[in-house]
């Protein structure tokens, strides 16, 4: 077999193919997200095919997933503790797949809703929690879990005063309205309603949702990749990393 010498790849060359500095990769081999890199007699760290496609796999992993899970799945590949490992990528796709469903959600209930006014409201549109509630036609009740919710706020000057709904307040009422009606839960109602409050238009809220979908894809892509990645770390008879020259044995 050649010297580990010959064999081995400098932190300047793992950078370089990773897309990464020197001290990210540094960074990565203290984390556990790279194995412990060997030493040169001088002291210097010398690192090998295994090391480059840790870095290659943990970057598609945290373009997938976010830094700190990425590091999370990475550590378990390193330790051969494989049923870990699954479990975290079984959860990393199953989000993206919960994700996916509340987008498609989202966009029937948009598609549903694309005629309410939502630029076109008047100063006489404000309306007592009780008028609210007849003209949607729901309980005052309902109008209340909202508020609770953080849906629909009311302003008031304190809790004992009477519940009154501006313009944009009867805006909002019927957005939310129209996406219950169409299935939409409270949770995801909560994280898009702010977005549509931003909007004045409907084509906007159809862009928003379709760079939302352009979001999961590049995730879902990128976990693909990191999934193969770590195959390579695992199956010791995957091919090498791209661009890595496996070293001939003697």
């Amino acid at each position: 077999m050649g010297s580990r010498k010959s064999a081995g790849i400098r932190t300047i060359d793992v950078a370089r193919r990773a897309g990464y500095s020197v001290q990210q990769v540094r960074n990565l081999e203290r984390d556990g997200v790279l194995p412990p890199a060997g030493r040169t007699d001088a002291g210097y760290r010398i690192y090998d095919e295994t090391h480059l496609r840790s870095a290659l796999a943990y970057r598609a992993l945290a373009d997938g997933t976010g830094p700190i899970e990425a590091k999370e799945i990475m550590r378990a590949a390193q330790a051969h503790r494989t049923s870990d490992l699954l479990a975290l990528l079984d959860a990393a796709h199953a989000r993206l797949h919960t994700e996916r469903r509340e987008l498609a959600l989202a966009e029937r209930a948009a598609s549903a809703i694309s005629e309410e006014p939502i630029d076109d409201v008047r100063p006489s549109d404000a309306m007592s929690i009780a008028e609210l509630a007849t003209a949607l036609g729901v309980r005052p009740s309902t109008l209340r879990h909202w508020d609770a919710e953080g849906l629909v706020v009311p302003r008031r000057d304190s809790p004992r005063d009477p519940r009154r709904y501006l313009p944009g307040d009867v805006r909002d009422a019927r957005i939310v309205h129209q996406l219950r009606m169409a299935g939409y839960r409270i949770a995801p109602l909560q994280a898009l309603l702010p977005q549509l409050r931003r909007v004045e238009r409907w084509d906007e809220v159809s862009a928003t949702l379709a760079a939302r979908g352009a979001s999961i894809d590049a995730r879902s892509r990128a976990l693909l990749e990191g999934a193969a990645a770590l195959s390579t770390l695992i199956s010791p008879t995957v091919a090498p990393a791209p661009g890595v020259r496996t070293p001939a044995l003697d």
